[in-house]
This record gives structure tokens, sequence and C-alpha cells, in this order.
């Protein structure tokens, strides 16, 4: 019996395994110093405590049929389901959006997200018999792994820049770039370094997938792999930025206090990846086709477009929950700066309705919701997030900075504080926590973070742009400009 196989487990996991799982030896670097247990490092703690507390309820029963699912009497994250049919695919969006819904989209990169992509790659693992036979075996293990133990990954997906012009023609340089430097009977030896890895100190597993910008040459053989390892692999360092949670209070700092979710440059010091947990290997083609021709791009997406539903919802209702606080939501000009807002999540909600509605068969019998309405989705809201938060700023305006904290509402000015921050619809601690939440969402660099990584979650605009226009379907658009200019 394979490793894997000899480590399959249970099914879902609470809150505490997950913890439990975290306490390792892996090697975590923050602010100089390397972290002795991210559960319990300050500006660590709470963004694992939050994702334990996720976890926790998949166990609640009015959830439990909605993100998990039974088979064979184990349960197991909805997230891990192969849909095989319509219905199917309704109800992962059903999970993924219940999953968003408790962070508000704030805690981006939650589970299912890497969930959706290794379920993908598991059903359609014929492709990677294109490369080795055995790769097939590998990943359909390494998913009965992940989805038995109920693990948390994260993944790297892009090398360092050492060289712009060198990296724009799809090759990479060896100073930087995670890369095969030799192999050996228990597997290949990785060095380098990939970016950038959301989550990666609260993960179990480092999902290490190709770029999709290789060109098929002998100088990228070296560059051109997937696998998967623990994240606490001898070798593997994480060099975090700087943390956002600075220890405030729920009341003074309501998101950062709860959804810090690391992100992390990872170093791979000759790191031993055993062949087992190889995917894909010297196949530069191969590995630029593999997300698309898996699904698991369009899987992916699905669970984005649940989140960003979620989270353009939330900001919806910050808005109209300042107008209401100040007395603004009579005024005309202050309700068509909202409904601006309420355009952009109707269309998001619209995008994801469409692509499950006309779900449809792959080419390996499983079902994926429809792909264009996701991609125009993944296009937009990199758009629309920026600017939903550039109404948040427009409506707040100095109330935003008028902020005291909590320690103000119980001190020797605490009667100058209740007087001079009340609102007509609101007392002034409620209005005071109201605009910290503003403030958390588009001033504060917790904030600033979320804005930056939907501006680049899925990649560059301009690439994700033209990539989209390469697979829309032109033709017959053209045929119609075609056939009006050829009238007689």
């Amino acid at each position: 019996m394979s490793g894997l196989k000899s480590q399959f487990g249970n099914g879902i996991r609470n809150g505490k395994q997950y913890l439990e799982g975290l306490r390792d030896d892996r090697e975590v670097w923050i602010h100089g110093a390397r972290v002795p247990d991210v559960t319990t490092h300050p500006g660590l703690s709470r963004g694992a405590q939050t994702l334990a507390g996720f976890m926790d309820r998949q166990f609640d029963p009015k959830l439990s049929d909605l993100i998990t699912y039974d088979e064979g009497g184990t349960r197991f994250a909805t997230s891990y389901m192969i849909p095989k049919s319509q219905q199917d695919i309704v109800r992962r969006g059903d999970a993924f959006y219940e999953w968003a819904t408790w962070s508000n989209g704030m805690f981006g990169r939650t589970p299912d997200y890497k969930n959706a992509s290794v379920m993908a790659f598991a059903a359609g693992a014929e492709f990677l018999a294109e490369g080795r036979p055995e790769f097939v075996e590998n990943m359909r293990n390494y998913y009965e792994y992940i989805r038995t133990n109920d693990k948390v990954l994260t993944h790297t997906l892009v090398n360092p820049t050492f060289n712009f012009a060198q990296a724009k023609e799809g090759r990479y340089d060896e100073k930087v770039a995670l890369q095969v430097v030799r192999e050996t009977d228990d597997g290949i030896v990785v060095n380098g370094a990939r970016l950038l890895a959301t989550l990666g100190p609260h993960a179990d597993e480092i999902e290490v997938f190709p770029s999709t910008l290789l060109k098929a040459s002998e100088d990228n053989i070296p560059f051109a792999f997937a696998f998967a390892i623990p994240a606490n692999t001898k070798g593997v360092r994480m060099i975090c930025r700087d943390t956002y949670d600075h220890g405030k209070s729920h009341y003074d700092a309501p998101l950062a206090s709860r959804f810090e979710e690391m992100d992390a440059v990872v170093i791979f010091d000759n790191v031993l990846v055993p062949w087992e947990r190889l995917f894909m290997y010297r196949e530069p083609l191969l590995c630029n086709r593999a997300f698309a021709e898996t699904n698991a791009v369009v899987h992916m997406m699905h669970q984005v477009v649940c989140g960003k539903l979620a989270k353009a919802e939330f900001i919806v209702g910050l808005l109209c929950a300042i107008a209401k606080a100040t007395g603004k939501d009579t005024d005309m000009a202050v309700k068509g700066m909202i409904a601006e807002a309420m355009w952009m999540t109707e269309s998001v909600r619209a995008f994801r309705f469409q692509a499950e509605a006309l779900a449809h068969e792959d080419q390996y019998g499983n079902y994926i919701p429809l792909r264009r309405p996701l991609d125009t989705s993944r296009n937009l809201f990199p758009k629309m997030y920026p600017r939903l938060i550039e109404l948040v700023q427009l409506l707040g305006s100095s109330s935003l900075m008028a902020t005291p904290s909590e320690a103000d509402l119980g001190n020797d000015l605490a009667d100058d504080v209740a007087q001079y921050f009340q609102t007509v619809n609101l007392s002034s601690k409620d209005r005071i926590a109201l605009f910290r939440l503003a403030h958390d969402v588009a001033v504060s660099g917790f904030g600033n973070r979320q804005v930056l990584y939907e501006r680049f979650f899925f990649g560059p605009q301009n690439v994700l742009a033209s990539v989209y226009y390469d697979l829309y379907n032109k033709d017959d658009m053209i045929a119609r400009v075609d056939e009006l200019l050829g009238r007689q």
C-alpha cells in the first residue's frame, strides 16, 4: 500500500483537530523571527482560530447537509463532491456561498477553493496520463487523502521575477525560480522560491502547480512540474508579510482581528518531493493545458463567484447601514451612489445563476458550470471591487476617521464621546462601531490588502482579458456583421 493510501482518514475534521494539525515543526518567519507555534503567535493565532470555527460548522446539524455530503456512511466537505448533474453544481454553489457568508467574503482563501481544484484534477485525471500513466493514480490517491483527512491547502503558482523581459517570454531564471535540481530513487529535489501562498502558515499542505505561461523548450523543462507536499516538509520555509492583526479588539478592528489570512513567499531549500506526490513532470505544454483541460479553472471560478457575491452583498449592506445611520438614505444622490453597488452585486448574482443553470456534462462524464459567465465575473470583479471600496470612502467621508477607540467609551472622555459621536439614528457606541467597520473595509491595511488581492486574484488583468478574448465565440457575431454588409 502506498504512503498516501495508508493515511486515508475519516472525513471532516473539527476545529480542535485542525489546530492540532498546525502544531508541528513547520518553518514560518514573520517580523524577523521564526514562529514557534502559528496557533499562538499574536499576529497569526486569531486567523487560525477563525478557520477552526469554520471547520466546526461542518458538524452543525443545521448546515451539515449543505456544506457536507455523505458517501458510504462518511461525511466529506461538499467542495470535494464530484458533480454528476446540474443539481450537484447548484448544491456545490450553495455550499461555496455559505462558507463565504461566514466572513462576508473577507476571508477569501477558505479551504473550499483549493478543494475545488484538486477535485477537478482527480475527476479529470486521465489527462495526466499524457505525462506518465502513474500520475493518474497519484492524483486520485492524493484527492482521497485530502478528502478523507479534510486537509487545508494553500498553493503557489508564480515564480519570482528576476528579469521582466525574460519572464514575459515564458522563461524563468535559475537564480530565483523553483526548479528541479536532481532526481533520486525517492523522488525529485526542488530548489527556489514561489509566491504568493495565501493562508500558507495556516495550511496543512502546499499545492505547487505550474504557471500557465511556460514555453515548450528544453530550457523550461526544469520548471515544469506539479506536486503537493505537507507544509512542514524539511527545507520548506515561509516568509510572511506584516500582519494586519495588531491585537485590537473585535470592536476596534472587526475584520482584521478575525480574518487575517496571511500571505507568504515559500522558499524550497533542496526539498525532496516523493514520486507518489508528483502529478506532472518535464512537460511544459502539458502544464500549460492542465487547468483548462481538467476543468479545474472552471470549478475554481465557480467557488470564487460565490465568494465575490457574498462580499459584494456585504459592501451593499455596509453602504445602506451608513446611509441609514446618518439619515442620508432619503437623499437621491446617495441612493444613486448605493444603487451602483447594487448593480454590481446583482451582476455577480446573475453570473453565478447562469453558470449553474446552464451547467453541462464535460468530456469526463462529470458536470461543470458554464464557463463564460464565470470568466466574465473574474474579469469584471477586479474592477468592481475597487469601485465598491471607493463608494464606501465617498459615503463615509471624514466619518471614517472620526473613530475613537473602544477604550474611549469608558474613560474620562466617555461623556464627550456619548454626546458628540451620536447620529440621528445611532448611539455614539453603535455609530463608532459602524464606522470602525467601514474604516477596516476601506482605509486600513487590512482593507487595502483586500483591494490588491481582488485586483490580482486570478492574475494580471490584461492577461485575463486577452484569454477571455481568445476564448470568446467571435465567429457568429462577425458573421452577422458580414451578412448585413452583404445584403442586396
